[in-house]
């Protein structure tokens, strides 16, 4: 999206503020490029001070989440692989998947987090939570970027409900506004649609509790689906890159299916690393066990079926997709958004 003369200007006096006044500096891992001043910059309709404040929120959050910040959150806790993954997959499945915008597809029929507790504490899944939306902006989308040779800044989340019931509901009601929370506070304007598919009839009333927690500006951004969701999803994600399971020909066959495989360039990207660094090991003869115990549980030649064989865990996927679309509902409070396929 290009800028106006005056949105110009406003980034570059935002940009020396917030460099001047320490809120950001060289290396943070929020970001320092334009693209991420940007997502700050819409959020608060290009108003200085609202968007400085909004910044420095974010770098406190940062700074203490977890209780030693997120980057040391995120060492801890590798997004792609840590040992609880397997049962918080059960409960709550989140991937991505391959194409040239990133799609958060998110499945709530099977939530029973009471079961989930059983083998997961309520805070290593919340902290699960917080490293997967980190993952978006630190690897994601500027993965995503580099492969399509253009800036990719927002994904577009796919909500399935199919299953999911008012029981289920309350059970994760605190979770999901805590959720939404971060997600618009923290990693402002990077969703780009928000479909909800298999909307059951008790949405409405479930809708009229979440609306409240959202900005306007995000609630504009969704589109509430009955079971009639396969050509909304088409028009938004080629048939290839869709999962098969929401309608598309995609399988990731040979590569764990599409809720293992980890496919997208961020995992290309991570691939490369390990090969990079496997080579150097191998030139230098250093290889200790310990290195070979982390290239065993991210090799760049073993799908993550190999990869359950050592580690008691999933690889979460990431999914991608094309552009957007143009909703359709089954008596369903909805917002219609006319949505175009990006050019590849």
């Amino acid at each position: 999206m290009s800028l106006t003369p005056e949105e110009k200007e406003t980034l570059e006096v935002f940009r020396k503020q917030v460099f001047d006044e320490e809120i950001i500096r060289d290396g943070d891992s929020v970001g320092t490029d334009d693209a991420t001043l940007l997502r700050f910059l819409r959020a608060r309709k290009f108003s200085l001070n609202e968007s400085k404040k909004m910044l420095q929120n974010c770098q406190q959050w940062r700074k203490t989440v977890g209780g030693d910040g997120i980057d040391a959150l995120y060492d801890k806790l590798d997004p792609y692989d840590y040992p609880e993954r397997e049962e918080i997959f059960k409960s709550w499945s989140m991937y991505f998947h391959k194409a040239s915008r990133p799609v958060n597809i998110q499945f709530f029929g099977g939530l029973n987090l009471p079961e989930l507790y059983k083998h997961v504490t309520p805070e290593k899944h919340w902290e699960a939570i917080v490293v997967n939306a980190d993952s978006l902006t630190r690897e994601v989308l500027p993965a995503a970027s580099r492969a399509a040779g253009k800036r990719i800044h927002q994904s577009i989340v796919i909500v399935d409900l199919k299953g999911f019931g008012l029981s289920q509901f309350w059970q994760v009601k605190s979770l999901a506004q805590a959720s939404f929370q971060i997600s618009q506070d923290y990693f402002p304007d990077t969703m780009g649609q928000l479909l909800i598919i298999n909307a059951p009839s008790s949405f409405t009333f479930i809708w009229g509790i979440i609306k409240p927690w959202l900005a306007k500006e995000t609630v504009e951004k969704v589109d509430i689906l009955g079971s009639n969701y396969r050509e909304v999803l088409l028009d938004v994600v080629d048939a290839e890159n869709l999962p098969e399971i929401l309608g598309g020909t995609c399988t990731c066959e040979g590569e764990g299916g599409c809720d293992l495989s980890g496919a997208g360039p961020w995992m290309d990207e991570r691939k490369e690393r390990n090969r990079n660094r496997n080579t150097e090991d191998s030139v230098s003869g250093g290889k200790t066990e310990e290195a070979a115990t982390v290239t065993q549980h991210n090799s760049p030649v073993t799908h993550p079926i190999d990869a359950d064989r050592h580690a008691p865990n999933k690889m979460k996927i990431l999914c991608l997709d094309r552009a957007n679309g143009s909703p359709i509902g089954d008596k369903m409070p909805r917002k219609r958004i006319r949505l175009r396929k990006q050019p590849s």
